[in-house]
């Protein structure tokens, strides 16, 4: 018998520990739990190799200046102007900072983002950079969707979040807004912290915070939390107690916890995973060693939705099966399995 592509350990053998864990099974049958790891990254390699991840590290090189002191998040057309002032304050800040550095690339980058038409309630170019930006009238939505994204993803390569924020703003029409959350430091898919929960323990945190000021700032909006492949562990640390509607988890490698009860969340907790997503053919290793189960299989619980043939990165494009479902989840409707 084999478990997650390993072989079984037999249960008539003696307790013995492997890393100080007790497991049961003959010692010669005994698996180093640190060598369950393996396949998981060998798969996220193969990913690699049929979706290529550019080779340069996360910009944290850049220098940036301290963010900008932003004014309580108020959902009046005024309060928000203010909001939004102060996020592009931040970037002008960071610009001027990056072109003294002599990154001419970040500098173009930064001021694009700061174009007077866009809409960021908050932005931090440390580290990687951190962006909050609004797709919509956040002051009339009655939907909200906050995009909560996974590895690979910086204010350097921030294009492919915003492209998905605004084909999905479109999808969802008047009355709704979308939120970037690009609120921690993503891995790097092919690293150690893509198999661990280290960087979604730190960023759940403001995740929480974020939601809970968004929530105080619009009492009767519901309110989605979509979670993209490493962005699902985070949201799963983050959901437990949390006020949202929604909860939908695509392109996931599992949500940290052994079913949707482990969530510990009254939303509607959905997942959906694209036909052609090598995500699919990644392990999944039991909490605490990996992220638990597939969120699409059974035993994990979730509602699962229609999302099409797409590739890993596929699930906003225009026209898609997925795109569509989301909108539908978003709006409150109950897309087919």
């Amino acid at each position: 018998m084999y478990y997650l592509g390993l072989p079984a350990l037999p249960r008539n053998g003696p307790t013995v520990r492997c890393g100080g864990v007790p497991v049961c099974g003959n010692v010669e049958g005994v698996i180093d739990l640190n060598r369950m790891r393996r396949p998981l990254l060998s798969a996220l390699v193969a990913a690699a190799v049929a979706v290529p991840v550019p080779a340069a590290a996360r910009p944290a090189a850049v220098p940036a200046p301290a963010p900008v002191a932003s004014p309580p998040l108020v959902a009046a057309p005024a309060a928000l102007s203010a909001r939004y002032a102060a996020g592009r304050a931040g970037v002008l800040a960071a610009e001027r900072v990056a072109a003294a550095h002599g990154d001419l690339r970040r500098a173009a980058m930064l001021r694009a983002l700061a174009d007077p038409a866009r809409r960021l309630l908050s932005f931090d170019g440390r580290d990687g950079g951190r962006v909050v930006e609004v797709f919509g009238d956040l002051a009339a939505a009655r939907r909200i969707a906050v995009l909560v994204p996974g590895a690979d993803t910086s204010i350097d390569k921030y294009g492919l979040l915003r492209g998905g924020a605004i084909r999905l703003a479109r999808a969802l029409g008047d009355g709704s807004a979308v939120v970037t959350w690009l609120g921690y430091a993503t891995p790097r898919t092919l690293s150690l912290d893509a198999l661990s929960a280290g960087l979604a323990d730190g960023a759940a945190p403001a995740l929480r915070a974020f939601v809970r000021e968004l929530a105080g700032a619009k009492p009767g909006a519901a309110i989605s939390l979509l979670c993209h492949s490493y962005g699902a562990v985070v949201c799963g640390r983050a959901s437990p107690g949390l006020e949202v509607a929604h909860l939908v988890l695509y392109g996931s490698p599992g949500a940290g916890v052994d079913d949707v009860a482990g969530l510990r969340t009254r939303a509607a907790v959905w997942a959906g995973r694209g036909g052609g997503d090598w995500i699919g053919r990644v392990p999944h290793l039991p909490v605490p060693f990996g992220f638990g189960p597939d969120p699409v299989s059974p035993e994990f619980g979730a509602r699962v939705f229609a999302a099409g043939g797409g590739g890993h990165s596929d699930y906003l494009q225009a026209g898609s099966v997925s795109l569509a479902s989301i909108a539908g989840i978003v709006s409150g409707g109950a897309p087919d399995a």
